[in-house]
């Protein structure tokens, strides 16, 4: 069995720096929203890092895949990983706050896990992970609010619709371990973002029009930050955090992200969470923490021998 990989200064600064890069996705979504519908703030994410990565591929010398299965894997992934929860997160952003969407975004790990279990022999539930998926999900129903089950409205609607967007994720983390096994990380993030947008630009222009050629300079700052920076930029770097400490430790960044977000959210805009939604936020973190093994709940009990 491999060594378990640690966390150098080195690491942690990187996975700092991803959660910062990340954190800050949700208001510059956010701020495009302003301007443009869910669906182009989706097809100028995808297509503009998909340059951006095949970019970086020339550079590096990469090999082009080919082959219309391949691209096949890559059109599913594209769909499961990037046109559906970002464009489902994207309209639920226009109901609710940034830091909202934030905290239902580290759900993902809650239902990767138990996507996995459904999936993968292996990754069968241990009264450990049973625990953290329990308190995962208290801390969701906890953020989503009593409110949200008297009365259903947009607000509800809107949280729905970015809990729908981490199930998609979780599904395309199950799809990636069985059709993505083997490919450069490079190589799968940028024929996802490719497969990604030919779906996304058609369906955008269909749906909600020609894209305005006249959005202001905030508009076109936001998504070039959320297409460069936050997923281009980002995917590369997650790979690279991934490589030096393993997938265990780099769901560390879900936690991470909420504050930042958070924060960003309540001094560009003025959002404002209800106590509520951090103390979920708290439920949701432990959990994380539980399902990581970084917090070991006693689950057993072993009476002292006399």
């Amino acid at each position: 069995m491999a060594p378990q990989k640690t966390l150098t200064p080195a690491t942690w600064g990187l996975l700092g720096l991803l959660s910062l890069i990340w954190g800050g996705s949700f208001l510059s979504v956010r701020i495009a929203l302003d301007e443009i519908g869910p669906l182009w703030a989706v097809a100028h994410r995808v297509f503009w890092a998909a340059i951006v990565l095949w970019g970086a591929v020339a550079l590096m010398r990469l090999p082009m895949p080919r082959g219309w299965r391949i691209w096949g894997t890559f059109a599913v992934m594209g769909l499961l990983n990037n046109i559906l929860p970002f464009g489902l997160m994207a309209w639920g952003q226009l109901h609710i706050t940034s830091g909202l969407t934030s905290i239902f975004n580290a759900a993902t790990a809650l239902f990767s896990v138990l996507v996995a279990a459904l999936v993968f022999a292996d990754e069968r539930l241990t009264r450990r992970r049973m625990a953290g998926l329990a308190l995962g999900f208290a801390g969701v129903v906890c953020a989503i609010g009593p409110e949200a089950l008297h009365d259903f409205d947009l607000r509800s609607a809107g949280q729905i619709a970015v809990l729908a967007g981490t199930v998609c994720y979780a599904l395309a983390a199950a799809w990636g371990r069985i059709a993505m096994t083997g490919l450069r990380p490079e190589i799968a993030a940028a024929g996802m973002l490719t497969a990604s947008s030919v779906m996304a630009v058609p369906l955008a222009w269909a749906v909600e029009g020609a894209p305005d050629a006249s959005l202001s300079a905030a508009t076109l700052g936001a998504i070039a930050y959320y297409a460069l920076v936050a997923t281009a930029l980002a995917y590369l770097l997650y790979y690279r955090v991934l490589a030096a400490a393993g997938a265990g430790n780099v769901t560390l960044c879900t936690l991470m992200i909420p504050p930042v977000a958070i924060t960003l959210g309540a001094l560009v805009r003025g959002e404002r969470l209800a106590p509520l939604a951090l103390a979920g936020f708290g439920l949701l973190a432990l959990g994380l923490l539980v399902l990581n093994g970084r917090l070991r709940l006693p689950l057993s009990f072993r009476p002292r021998p006399r």
